[in-house]
């Protein structure tokens, strides 16, 4: 009974592991694409309506990509840098308590197993076992009694990659056609085209992968970029007077 017990705590912690990765990058991606895909497209819109130049709203354009994905590619590697070095904080703070307190961190561990439907002579024996592993027994107190999983290797700089990159890629969609258009109101015709598509799209299957429902998201992320867009051009007309 204790061994099937521990085959199934251990095919669960797993299971956990695998989906703390996959999800660590979607995240990323889909914080650096919807932020690339709003704000360069807002500010092209904007500019859009206060000039008639295209190169003026690619050069600020691009200026924004640039310090926009630095921005928010420094953002992600400060939260990960947070994250492992927090991890690492309760990680001593647990091996000192295994050390001074085992009983307690005992009937922790039996708290959780109570959870799992264990008898209490199975919680002792199990609590017992583990304290012979002092290294297992505070990876177990990480994940069940804090919910911290360990970071991945390297974790903040591939966050601050991730979110960069997928940044540069959203930003450079709207800006597309001002390349091919020195007109920079049609180019906005087309501009908006593009990337109300692409939001759409991009709204879908982050929805998809996240769980929600594909056509409710899609159009959430269309309607919030449309708005932000819309938002910068009639400012600029305002301002401007035009």
């Amino acid at each position: 009974m204790l061994i099937i017990g521990l085959m199934h705590l251990h095919l669960i912690m797993h299971h956990d592991e695998h989906h703390l990765k996959s999800s660590d990058t979607i995240r990323d991606i889909v914080i650096g694409m919807s932020d690339g895909l709003t704000v360069p497209f807002a500010l092209a819109a904007g500019l859009s309506g206060a000039v008639n130049s295209s190169g003026i709203v690619i050069t600020a354009g691009i200026a924004e990509i640039v310090a926009g994905s630095i921005a928010m590619g420094l953002g992600g590697f400060l939260a990960g840098k947070t994250e492992a070095d927090h991890y690492s904080a309760e990680l001593q703070r647990e091996y000192d308590e295994v050390e001074r307190v085992p009983e307690e961190e005992k009937a922790e561990v039996k708290e959780v197993f109570a959870n799992f439907g264990l008898s209490d002579a199975l919680q002792t024996q199990v609590a017992d076992e583990m304290a012979k592993d002092k290294d297992k027994w505070v990876d177990f107190m990480m994940r069940y009694e804090l919910g911290l999983e360990k970071p991945l290797a390297n974790r903040a700089s591939r966050s601050a990659i991730t979110i960069g990159l997928s940044y540069i890629v959203g930003g450079i969609i709207p800006l597309t056609p001002y390349f091919f258009e020195s007109n920079s109101q049609i180019a906005l015709a087309y501009s908006c085209v593009i990337t109300m598509i692409c939001l759409f799209v991009f709204g879908y299957f982050k929805s998809k992968v996240t769980g929600q429902p594909p056509i409710s998201g899609a159009f959430k992320v269309l309607i919030i970029g449309a708005l932000a867009a819309a938002a910068a051009f009639g400012m600029a007309k305002l301002i401007t007077g035009k």
